[in-house]
């Protein structure tokens, strides 16, 4: 057996023979025996040895690449190809009532093609419901439909976006210290010529890929991929774009292992020391630290039909209500929705969806995807690298601080501690009183003495006292046995205000109703006479601080007007002209208009409308609106004509101010006002867009209605007659006034006020 080795081994390099007992290995070098078959024969038996034949290797790209395809000649070595059969199309649960519709649209078209009808009205009105149905069903969803949209099966995964929105997009691998796992996918790609490293989970399109995907759900060595290619990101300064769609990270006992936690950490921990600006986009569902493990960004952006959640609505009724079938009520409450999560600071903007969700026209998403990209890019791009620093930390710090009924101080948002939470306490009447009765001794003082008045605390004796006033009325609601009632309709209310919709008729009524119940019983209330008292000293503080604040702003308006005054009369150009008209007329000897001539008169109203022009522009320099400048009439008849001129605009104006008053009264002008303040008072103090559209449009509304109504009425043959007297006017006031200055059409319209506008 020996001798046989031996000789097999005769046509053996030197190197084959050192790899071979190198490796550890005694006997036949594998070249040899791919070279030619072994046979061995020993005692009547062989055995014979070949190579395995290995499939030739297979570039993922074509011989002959097509430069213009989508993503660019490197879009050839990604695995990730467009599928060869169209994904089959999955109805959702709440989506079967649009299922008629659809059926009924295509036997239409089906009985068309067969009969050769014409069908086109009857398909048009079917397609019209269709719309409008899908439009009423994607505008009023719940957080259980959104969390079943963001878990589509046909939803746009992270490498469709890619594709779609990248000119160039280059996929890197590995972490370096394990394998290169392929639920995190990450790459350099190109936006409008922007370099950028994009980084996201990656779920798959079918149930192949979504086992070769792990169903999106990283394992330690993702995570540390992602961490890998941040900092490579950092240190050549590309901006990191993150998508977010995981359940959540993988959590077997393998993973757990190999530090499934620690990597997280890791992330969360390097991640708010990034240098470059860093955006994230939950593009399905996002849970837990599976999400946030690559979430920790300067900006956190939600496709509309997205969700990110701590714990899946399932997993949180199985807790709190040990049964699955509460994940309905479970998702309602968390608060996951990007609408709800915009509202508590989590999320940073909506990028909007079309109907249907995002996997009825992904391109269309991933446009939107491109343009929430550019406009944040363009944002974060203006702040230097401390800035980055602190917007990034800033945004996380200030997350849940917050208590309700309590306004917190901004700048102590970012680290609070309960300890520091104010807590109101509770002031007596005595003590009220007392301070109240001070405040009015301080403001006699203050007017009996010439002195600079003090600077009075109004605005927290206010605040005490509101806050004494609805502690009164909660009262008074326990002793008329209103408390239900008031706590079920404020539910209604807030149910209302967070969907962001206008108030219901019926809700509007059963508050009016409620109001008048409670105007009601409220006299026979145990606290009737303090509430009562503490109202009208709110009311008394509320006026003084009123007319307080209005002195304050005329002081300081009236010291700018004079600083701009003095400005332009100290102007060198007007000094130097006034000068020279004022030499001009001393050595003429001029006593009256009369005595000037022709040419001289011109230039001093020359100089007049410049030097009004001047005062003018100062005026509009502070805010304020200049209706027309006039010079004082000079004779006697002008005198007369101007003031009967002046009362019969006088006369109209009040004539004007009836109708609107009447006009308002109406019942469709007082709903519409009502509707008003109903929605100024659901905005609060910051309305957000949606709000200020509503509020505009009800505005425009009222206005329109108000001009309908004062065209409609005899006050427009008034103003007509008016204005063709003062016309007929116009020539003697012009030939009694040396300056030529007579009130035009526009500025009586002005003057008569029909220009009012509604506040």
């Amino acid at each position: 057996m020996a001798a046989s080795a031996a000789a097999s081994l005769t046509g053996a390099s030197a190197s084959d023979l050192l790899r071979s007992s190198t490796s550890g290995f005694s006997g036949v070098p594998l070249r040899t025996l791919g070279s030619a078959s072994l046979a061995l024969k020993a005692r009547g038996f062989a055995v014979s040895c070949k190579l395995r034949k290995v499939k030739k290797h297979e570039y993922p790209w074509p011989d002959n690449p097509d430069p213009n395809v989508k993503g660019g000649v490197l879009s050839h070595l990604s695995p990730f190809k467009p599928l060869r059969e169209k994904p089959k199309p999955v109805t959702l649960e709440f989506e079967k009532p649009l299922l008629d519709l659809q059926k009924k649209i295509i036997d239409v078209r089906k009985m068309a093609n067969e009969t050769g009808l014409d069908f086109s009205d009857q398909i048009l009105l079917l397609e019209s419901k269709y719309q409008q149905a899908l439009k009423d069903l994607y505008t009023h969803l719940t957080p259980i439909q959104r969390v079943n949209i963001a878990r589509h099966p046909n939803r746009p995964t992270f490498l469709d976006h890619i594709f779609n929105i990248t000119e160039k997009f280059m996929e890197l691998h590995g972490d370096r210290e394990g394998y290169d796992d392929p639920a995190i996918v990450a790459g350099i790609g190109t936006i409008d010529g922007r370099r950028y490293m994009f980084i996201g989970h990656q779920k798959g399109r079918n149930t192949k890929e979504n086992i070769q995907r792990n169903f999106g759900m990283p394992t330690p060595h993702g995570y540390r991929k992602a961490l890998r290619l941040m900092e490579y990101a950092d240190h050549h300064g590309f901006p990191i774009v993150t998508f977010i769609d995981t359940p959540g990270a993988y959590a077997d006992l393998k993973s757990e292992e190999k530090g499934q936690g620690e990597a997280i950490a890791h992330n969360l921990r390097s991640m708010f020391g990034l240098k470059v600006p860093v955006v994230s986009i939950v593009i399905g569902e996002g849970g837990s630290g599976g999400a946030l493990a690559i979430g920790c960004a300067n900006k956190l952006l939600m496709l509309e039909n997205a969700v990110f959640y701590v714990a899946s609505p399932e997993a949180c009724a199985a807790i709190l209500w040990k049964s699955a079938k509460a994940a309905p009520k479970a998702a309602e409450k968390l608060k996951i929705t990007a609408t709800e999560l915009c509202k508590l600071e989590v999320a940073d903007g909506v990028i909007p969806e079309p109907l249907g969700g995002a996997h009825a026209d992904s391109a269309w998403t991933s446009q939107q995807i491109k343009n929430a990209i550019n406009e944040s890019m363009d944002e974060l791009s203006k702040l230097s690298t401390e800035e980055l620093l602190k917007h990034r930390h800033d945004k996380f710090r200030k997350i849940g601080g917050f208590q309700e009924g309590i306004p917190i101080d901004p700048k102590r948002k970012f680290s609070m501690k309960k300890k520091d939470i104010p807590i109101p306490k509770k002031i007596s009447d005595a003590e009220i009183e007392a301070e109240i009765q001070n405040l009015k001794k301080q403001i006699s003082e203050a007017k009996g003495s010439s002195a600079e008045p003090p600077k009075l605390d109004l605005g927290d004796t206010i605040k005490k006292l509101k806050r004494e006033v609805d502690h009164e009325y909660s009262e008074a609601v326990k002793a008329i046995g209103l408390t239900d009632k008031f706590s079920k309709l404020r539910e209604e209310v807030t149910k209302a205000n967070s969907q962001n919709q206008s108030i219901d008729p019926l809700l509007k009524d059963k508050i009016e109703k409620l109001k008048a119940e409670f105007d009601q019983g409220l006299p026979a209330a145990p606290n009737y006479g303090k509430l009562q008292k503490k109202l009208d000293m709110l009311k008394e503080l509320s006026k003084v601080k009123h007319l307080s604040e209005t002195n304050k702003e005329a002081a300081k308006l009236k010291q700018e007007l004079k600083a701009k005054f003095d400005d332009v009369l100290n102007n060198p150009r007007i000094k130097e002209n006034y000068e020279t008209l004022k030499g001009e007329i001393q050595s003429i000897g001029a006593s009256s208009p009369s005595d000037l001539d022709d040419d001289l008169k011109k230039r001093i109203v020359e100089f007049r409308k410049e030097v009004d022009l001047q005062l003018a522009n100062a005026l509009k320099s502070v805010g304020l609106d200049v209706i027309a400048v006039r010079t004082k009439p000079r004779e006697n008849s002008d005198e007369s004509s101007s003031s009967e001129s002046e009362s019969k605009i006088e006369e109209l104006n009040k004539d004007i101010e009836k109708e609107i008053e009447h006009s308002v009264n109406s019942s469709d002008i007082k709903s519409k006002i009502e509707a008003l303040n109903l929605e100024v008072a659901k905005a609060g103090d910051t309305p957000d867009a949606a709000s200020k559209n509503r509020i505009a449009a009800l505005v425009q509304q009222i206005k329109q209605s108000l001009v309908k109504s004062v065209d409609s009425s005899s006050l427009k043959d008034k103003y007509e007659n008016l204005v063709s007297k003062v016309s007929s006017e116009n020539g003697s006031l012009k030939k009694a006034d040396p300056t030529g200055v007579s009130p035009t059409n526009d500025e009586l319209k002005v003057e008569v006020g029909t220009n009012h506008t509604l506040y």
